[in-house]
């Protein structure tokens, strides 16, 4: 009995699901997305699917499967479907820690000379990593805060996902979602909304949130002070890691800071461009 069956047999599906169905799906989910789905996610691919078919009237996933093919509308609602869209505020905290010690300061001195600082979270899933590290650029005095934001600053936050760029620039998180905020941070850049607490207004306009499939050609100009490329490369090939870490070395400024995932490491060509300087933080040298 393969895997594939073996999940089968123990969980058993109301609508027909082959592992044909299954390989069929997780081929056209690598090509337009880069996300590999080995045979140990076949259960997770019907569960997250089955509510589509019903939608769409399938009968079965090889209906299904016929429909993403030709339908690119209901292809992109299927790949995001399976997209994982796991965050926290101040998630992997040393990253942030790093950033407030190591980084903003010269960030601060910078708008200060009348420079810009940018920086991109290119996986930023319902926006609470941009909105994390907007807090720490802007610092727990809410009167130097409100001063840099007269400066030229700009974050851009992209996912592959819709839905969950609206949550993020509607900026409102249930009260639970909120605790590991620093204390520090939350009493200058949050307010109580009901049950729910909301970026401030001034936060969030600093952010602009943006569909992008990293796969494909990316319409930025300019390149970026810090760029935050966290949890995503745990889901692609080697190929697929190796050519987006080059586009994100071209798109990074010299000097500036490269933050990936626990899990994550940088290969191919563009790691001799950088120095590490942390767990998981990397700085462009070159």
């Amino acid at each position: 009995m393969t895997q594939f069956d073996a999940q089968i047999a123990s969980t058993g599906t109301e609508l027909p699901y082959t592992k044909a169905d299954f390989q069929a799906i997780a081929k056209m989910v690598h090509a337009h997305a880069g996300i590999c789905l080995p045979d140990g996610k076949a259960m997770l691919v019907y569960s997250r699917l089955s509510k589509l078919l019903r939608e769409t009237g399938q009968r079965s996933f090889a209906d299904y499967v016929e429909l993403i093919t030709h339908d690119a509308t209901e292809r992109a609602r299927a790949i995001e479907a399976l997209t994982t869209n796991h965050t926290k505020f101040f998630r992997e905290d040393h990253h942030f820690n790093h950033f407030e010690q190591e980084v903003r300061p010269e960030m601060v001195a910078r708008l200060k000379r009348g420079e810009r600082v940018r920086m991109w979270s290119s996986a930023s899933s319902s926006g609470e990593e941009i909105y994390s590290l907007a807090m720490v650029l802007l610092g727990t005095d809410r009167r130097e805060g409100k001063q840099l934001l007269q400066n030229d600053i700009a974050l851009l936050a992209t996912d592959l996902s819709q839905n969950v760029l609206n949550v993020g620039e509607a900026g409102v998180y249930p009260t639970s979602a909120t605790t590991d905020i620093p204390r520090r941070y939350f009493d200058c850049w949050t307010e109580k909304v009901g049950d729910d607490v909301r970026i401030l207004k001034e936060v969030r306009d600093l952010v602009r949130f943006r569909k992008l499939n990293l796969l494909n050609p990316w319409p930025i100009k300019g390149q970026f002070d810090v760029i935050f490329c966290r949890n995503v490369m745990i889901y692609f090939d080697e190929p697929t890691k190796e050519t987006l870490l080059s586009r994100l070395t071209e798109q990074l400024a010299p000097g500036g800071h490269l933050y990936i995932g626990h899990s994550e490491r940088l290969i191919g060509d563009c790691a001799a461009r950088y120095a590490s300087i942390g767990q998981t933080i990397y700085r462009k040298i070159r």
